[in-house]
């Protein structure tokens, strides 16, 4: 078996080789493993407990027990726990096939919709949808009475004419219903980021683990049962005929004229037929979550990595080596939890941590972590910087030009403040903004918020006016002298007069914009598709529709940006705690060469952090999702790297004190951390 890490697309990197094989192969496939077997050894009592609901009679229940054990001996029941073990492992497969640690936040509904529609997705639903079918089949089976066959004898009136084969719809409507439910699990998966694998806070065994997460599996499977039977009665009785007769006319049998159709509120009135829909509902998604359940305990189980070795061969494995590994990326998540529980409970480990190389005399372990960990907050800092610039804190967008091509930032901060507002949703996010935290590439595991741009076919045609550039021959260009004038275009470059008269010493000539040379016009044909293209954006712009698709969801990028936050969150715990424990374990002083380093890094950190809390959306709280086993803890990742960072900067000012006072640093960052210094954060 072998591991598959995925991205934001949805496409997967097999890893046959690379130094994160070893973890793949000795750690990653028998997690997997045990928890898919762990999961078929709970399916009988699973299967029990269904066969004894299904038959659930509270006026006969010594019959019912003599029912229930008659069933679950019988070999049809023998052979449709054989189907469910299958089931059962194949959905183990797919969830071990399909899992990521960083989640895919879609930003915008056509961005959703992209994910649905993509093959990988598609796949994966409709194996879903398939292993309902042969899980309908199953509890079919198991129930038994009516519900048996698909085909029995038809009703013969005076003994008349040949014996024809009738359609069983009963067991047809299990069949269906097990293949809508399948699928429905499988598009709520994709929606609700099913597949993410988070960490918990509190280390716990995992038979606690598991004993705490059944009662949600029960609630959860037993609520979105009902949801996904009423869906499908719906279905049924809008659509039912047409599935009965594609049945019927492929395996040549007839109708039961005596019986009422399903697809009738005569028929779906059926208060045991509605039952046992539910009841086999609720069994198809709890054997299901278990499944998922189990996989999450066992693949976030706190691994333990070496933090140096005897011998080269053992080298890759070591913790700072890992750190550096790009994929799998769960390997790197696990190797910094390990960190973070590393500089809190084990002090032998961190004074390997701190020990010199023999011979030689280097802090190789210390350097390589901190340089990781630094490197991943520096990356946080410029994402959040580069996000910031896209996204002015007043809600002010920065000008782009038509053809993509970005301005040089080297004005001042005040000619920055002397721009005209624009609106900020008119803002095109940057793509280095979502690069993953592990290495910029292909593979990252962000989608990129949807934010219409200037050049959007979506942009409303008054704001593409507002953002176009100045035309300083224009009349409205400029000073204009008459008090009935009440809008402006924005003027990026002061003239001499207007410079003068504010007291301000004339602009450079290199500051004004040169004219374009007659060459770079665009030719006639280029210009038609032009006006044509204006016009296909404008038409499209005025459609409630294409509007409502492509807009931006709220917190949408924010969640973006702190995906992976959990790697840093852990990557600023194991900083602090190294830091703290350095003040009386270090002995040879391998931390305070870095020190200045990591405070600049996190105070840098702090700031960026603390300016993206000011922008629109970044700092409500997300609605409560329904009940629904997805994780969404990634939704606030942002408030807990939040209060994460402030409490390592207070661990490092408490320890050290007024002993920060001789720790080399700039203006702006000493009198910061003097405010931590103080308590006045």
């Amino acid at each position: 078996m072998r591991s598959v890490e995925r991205d934001a697309t949805g496409t997967s990197d097999m890893f046959s080789a690379g130094s994160g094989c070893w973890f793949t192969q000795k750690v990653l496939c028998w997690r997997a493993a045990a928890s898919i077997a762990w999961s078929v050894l709970l399916l009988p009592a699973t299967t029990a407990a269904f066969v004894v609901l299904s038959k659930l009679s509270v006026l006969h229940p010594l019959r019912m027990l003599a029912d229930c054990a008659s069933v679950l001996v019988s070999a049809g029941a023998v052979f449709s726990f054989i189907l469910l073990a299958g089931v059962v492992i194949a959905v183990g497969f797919l969830t071990f096939e399909y899992y990521t640690v960083v989640p895919t936040i879609a930003c915008s509904k056509v961005a959703l919709l992209g994910r649905l529609l993509h093959p990988r997705q598609l796949l994966y639903c409709l194996a879903h949808g398939l292993m309902g079918v042969v899980v309908g089949w199953c509890c079919a089976v198991t129930i038994g009475y009516r519900y048996e066959t698909l085909a029995s004898p038809c009703p013969q009136k005076d003994g008349d004419g040949p014996a024809h084969m009738c359609l069983n719809e009963h067991h047809l409507l299990l069949l269906l219903e097990g293949g809508f439910v399948g699928l429905s699990h499988g598009l709520l998966g994709v929606i609700h980021n099913m597949n993410y694998v988070s960490f918990g806070t509190v280390q716990q065994h995992k038979y606690l683990c598991f004993k705490g997460s059944l009662p949600l599996a029960v609630k959860c499977s037993a609520a979105q049962s009902f949801y996904s039977v009423r869906n499908f009665l719906g279905f049924y009785f809008f659509l039912g005929h047409v599935p009965r007769a594609w049945i019927c006319r492929s395996l040549s049998l007839h109708l039961d004229s005596s019986a009422h159709p399903l697809d009738s509120i005569s028929g779906l009135l059926d208060l045991s037929l509605l039952y046992h829909l539910w009841i086999s509902a609720a069994y198809l998604l709890f054997s299901w979550y278990i499944t998922l359940l189990l996989f999450r305990i066992f693949v976030t189980e706190a691994y333990s990595f070496p933090v140096q070795s005897t011998f080269t061969e053992e080298a890759p494995q070591c913790l700072p080596k890992v750190l550096s590994e790009k994929q799998p990326m769960i390997l790197k998540f696990l190797a910094l939890q390990d960190l973070s529980l590393l500089s809190q409970h084990s002090p032998s480990r961190r004074s390997q941590v701190f020990s010199l190389s023999q011979p030689g005399g280097h802090a190789h372990n210390w350097n390589a972590i901190s340089k990781e960990c630094l490197s991943l907050l520096a990356e946080l800092t410029q994402r959040l910087v580069l996000h910031h610039e896209s996204v002015a804190t007043n809600g002010r967008t920065k000008s782009l030009s038509s053809s993509g091509e970005r301005k040089t930032s080297s004005e001042s901060s005040g000619t920055e403040d002397s721009m005209s507002s624009r609106p900020a949703f008119l803002m095109k996010t940057p793509a280095s903004v979502f690069l993953r935290s592990m290495g910029a590439g292909p593979l990252s595991p962000l989608t990129s918020p949807f934010t219409p741009d200037l050049d959007s076919p979506f942009a409303p045609p008054t704001l593409r006016r507002l953002a176009a550039p100045p035309d300083l021959g224009s009349p409205w260009h400029g000073s204009v002298q008459s008090p009935h004038v009440l809008r402006r275009a924005p003027k990026l470059w002061s003239t001499s007069t207007d410079s003068q008269a504010n007291g301000s010493p004339p602009a450079s000539p290199a500051s004004l914009p040169s004219p374009k040379p007659e060459s770079s016009r665009p030719s006639f044909l280029a210009q038609f598709f032009q006006n044509r293209r204006e016009q296909v954006k404008l038409f499209l712009a005025k459609r409630v529709l294409v509007m409502y698709l492509f807009t931006k969801l709220p917190e949408a990028s924010s969640q973006a940006l702190f995906a992976d936050g959990q790697a840093h969150i852990w990557a600023l715990e194991g900083l602090s705690y190294l830091v703290q424990a350095s003040f009386t374990e270090d002995q040879f002083g391998v931390v305070q060469t870095t020190l200045p380093s990591i405070l600049s890094c996190m105070l840098l950190l702090q700031e960026a952090v603390d300016r993206h809390f000011k922008l629109p959306h970044a700092s409500s709280k997300p609605v409560k999702s329904p009940v629904s086993l997805g994780d969404s803890s990634h939704k606030t990742l942002r408030f807990a790297l939040r209060a994460t960072l402030k409490t390592a900067i207070y661990r490092i000012t408490s320890t050290f004190g007024a002993h920060l006072h001789a720790v080399q640093m700039s203006a702006e960052h000493r009198k910061r951390l003097q405010h931590f210094l103080e308590y006045k954060e």
